[in-house]
Order: structure tokens, then sequence, then C-alpha cells
């Protein structure tokens, strides 16, 4: 299958720059696959489709301070972006620019005359990035936060004034370097709601990073190979999405980062608690085994994450959405509005 299946024109003014005021005022398309029919609403209107016993899967991480700035030896300038802990004191990172950094070089963080940390290159991994150990004094969390920066996406020109607005009202798990961000749209007042219907909430976690983001480069899709990010599902969320699914109940996931968590997990029909880390990159002709629907952004071209919406709900219908989505003027990518998927 050809990556270029998978590609769209977008015009650049539909790229959300900023979130808006109200999280559950997005819009919202939603797309039936039963009947192929598209209906066009509000998130609010979310709660009309989710029933009693249903089963709504959020994923639970917060994003953290993962992007540094910082200055090698010669006094050139270095970003980095925190991917995945690889072991005590070491990250899997990518870095700016690459090519000056190789293992054995230092990296200063922070604008001191004595750094906040400091890193070695150890390695380069297979997909160009750096394992890099640090150094620092005090907790790694604190001396993050007083260093980092939160990553917002490149298509993403405004900064942010409001760093929570990048998080989810339920994130609590931090090692994300990207917000899961179709569940960006919920605010507590609307989980209440649904909770009050009998809706179960179940939180599972996916640390976001290079897997969810790294885009296709090659012809055919099935030459991409994923990154493998980290997940839990504890034994009261896998209870819950067996004893839906058990049940003739639907299961909702709240996202592309859900869906690789529900369906990884997923042994002889039934979601298995545990940790793990995933690399399933799902497109076309993947069979779902734990998802019922989805909510899900709207997603760049030839990424990964449309091929998966594209598995879900079918090629065909899926562009056609975007097509209908693009003519409509909706709000495009992580600060954009959301499809719901049943």
């Amino acid at each position: 299958m050809k990556t270029d299946e998978f590609d769209y024109s977008l015009p650049q003014e539909l790229i959300a720059q900023t979130p808006i005021p109200g999280r559950d005022s997005s819009r919202l398309l939603v797309l039936n696959r039963k009947n192929k029919s598209l209906a066009h609403g509000h998130f609010s209107d979310i709660v009309d489709y989710v029933g009693s016993g249903d089963v709504v899967v959020v994923n639970n991480t917060r994003v953290i301070p993962a992007r540094l700035f910082g200055r090698r030896r010669t006094g050139g300038r270095v970003e980095v972006l925190l991917l995945n802990p690889a072991g005590p004191g070491v990250w899997e990172c990518l870095v700016r620019p690459g090519h000056k950094l190789r293992p054995g070089e230092d990296i200063f963080i922070g604008e001191n005359r004595f750094p906040d940390m400091i890193g070695k290159v150890e390695a380069r991994t297979s997909y160009g990035g750096r394992l890099i150990r640090w150094q620092y004094q005090g907790r790694w969390e604190d001396v993050l936060e007083r260093v980092g920066h939160i990553p917002l996406p490149p298509y993403i020109k405004v900064p942010l004034k409001d760093p929570e607005r990048y998080q989810t009202v339920y994130a609590q798990v931090p090692g994300s370097a990207a917000a899961p961000t179709a569940g960006l749209h919920f605010t507590v007042e609307l989980l209440d709601t649904l909770s009050s219907k009998g809706v179960v909430i179940a939180p599972v976690t996916l640390n976001v990073g290079l897997g969810t983001f790294r885009p296709v480069t090659e012809d055919n899709i099935e030459g991409h190979e994923m990154h493998s990010e980290n997940y839990e599902i504890t034994s009261d969320a896998a209870l819950a999405v067996n004893r839906a699914r058990g049940s003739g109940h639907k299961v909702f996931a709240v996202g592309t980062t859900v869906v690789r968590v529900l369906e990884s997990s997923c042994r002889g029909g039934a979601v298995m608690p545990g940790k793990g880390a995933t690399d399933l990159f799902i497109y076309p002709g993947y069979e779902f085994k734990a998802v019922d629907c989805m909510v899900t952004n709207f997603h760049l071209p030839r990424s990964t994450l449309l091929m998966l919406v594209c598995a879900f709900a079918g090629k065909q219908f899926t562009m056609e959405a975007y097509r209908e989505a693009i003519r409509e003027r909706y709000r495009f990518f992580s600060f954009g509005d959301a499809m719901l998927i049943l």
C-alpha cells in the first residue's frame, strides 16, 4: 500500500494554532461506519452516543517539559527532545543539529555559569537519535521543570499562554513528549456527566514518543518501522473493558494511543493487564479485537495516525470525512476539532 494514498491537501489556515476557550466547545464530526453517514455537532454532544455500561478508555499520561535548549563546549546551540528513559540517568533523545553531536560530546543545559544539567552523548540510535546520560543535582522532576519546555508540535507557531491546555484534565502519569490530543476536548464536568449516566471511565497509560509522531518516509507503508512506546494497563481497566465487551456494551477508545494500548494487550479476545512496550503499526487490513468506537482528532497527511483511523473507519470513508471537514472549515491537528467514529 502506497504512502501517498494517505495524502491530502489542507489549507494552512485550518491548522489550529491555539486552543478554543472551552475544551468541549470544539466541533465534532460523527462517522457512522454502518450506514456511512456523517453528522456535525459539538464535542459536548458525545454524551448522546455513549450509554450506560459502556466504557470510555482514556490515556492519563502527562506531557513533561521534554524540550531542552543547551550548548556544546564550542558554544554552539543544541536542542534536545527527551523521548524514553533507557536506564538510570539515560534517555533516548532527538537532537538538533544531529550531525554535530557525536558520541562523547557534552551538552550543557541552563543559562547559568554552572549548568543545571550536563548530558554526555553515549551512542547513536537506529532512528538517528542519541542515547544521552544526564548529570544533575536534586530531583530529576524538579530540574526538568526548571529548565525544560513543553514540546509543542512544529506546525504550531503561536506561543501557548497556558501550558495546561496542552494537558488533558485527567493527565496524571508524567512521561510523554506529546499530548494524547483526542483527550484535550474532555472537561471534568463532561466526564462527570458520562459517569452519572453509568459510563465507566477507565484510564490506561501510553507515554507518547517517537512511535506516535515519527513521519512515514517509505514509499510503501509496510516498510515503515514503528518506534516502541511504553504502556501500562491496570487490572481495573482491563476488567472494565472485558466486562463491557462480555455484556454487549461498547468500548470507546479516546485517541490512537488508547487504541494501540488495547490492541497490543489483547490476548485470546481479552485485554490483559500489565506493563509493556508496543511498536504496533495499525493500517488498513488490520482486524480490531478490543475497540468498538473511537474518538480522535484530524491528523497529518501520510501519518501513521491517519493510517490507523483509515484502518478503523475504512480508507475511502475516512478520506471522504476529511474532505467534508475541510469543506466545513473544521480546525485540524493538535488544537483542532474532533471525530467520533461509531
